[in-house]
């Protein structure tokens, strides 16, 4: 059995000046808050950087819930409380429009083969050696 050599496994390090601990709210009904509080090494406050915000909610599609995630621009829990709503909007917004370039991108994005001979002349590649051949999406 192969497995993978340790050197090239990348390294995997948590940045000690980036910690926060997380706090999780949550009315049961809409959707997620999440405050970060940001803490030193020693799990002490770090009063240096600034608390974060954000948002998670859901948004339903046709193959099931589609979880949108959002940074809440805030300097309080009442702040971001407030903001929520418009922060959720603009970030389903921007997910849905997201969506709708995929599906132009994977509509658009026609594979066609190099080689076959789908009943064209020996060596014309196609059909009647006009270049067809099967459409793929990728």
């Amino acid at each position: 059995m192969n497995t993978p050599s340790n050197n090239r496994l990348p390294e995997i390090n948590m940045d000690i000046a980036s910690l926060y601990r997380e706090e999780v709210l949550t009315d049961r009904k809409v959707g997620i808050l999440r405050i970060l509080h940001p803490i030193k090494a020693d799990g002490s406050a770090d009063d240096s950087r600034a608390t974060v915000y954000s948002g998670e909610a859901q948004l339903m599609s046709t193959v099931g819930a589609l979880p949108v995630a959002f940074d809440i621009p805030a300097k309080s829990l009442e702040e971001a409380l407030a903001s929520y709503k418009e922060s959720a909007r603009e970030a389903v917004e921007r997910t849905v429009e997201e969506l709708q370039e995929l599906r132009r991108q994977a509509a658009s994005s026609l594979v066609i083969p190099q080689s076959g001979n789908l009943g064209g002349a020996p060596g014309m590649g196609g059909l009647g050696g006009m270049g067809g051949g099967k459409i793929q999406m990728p």
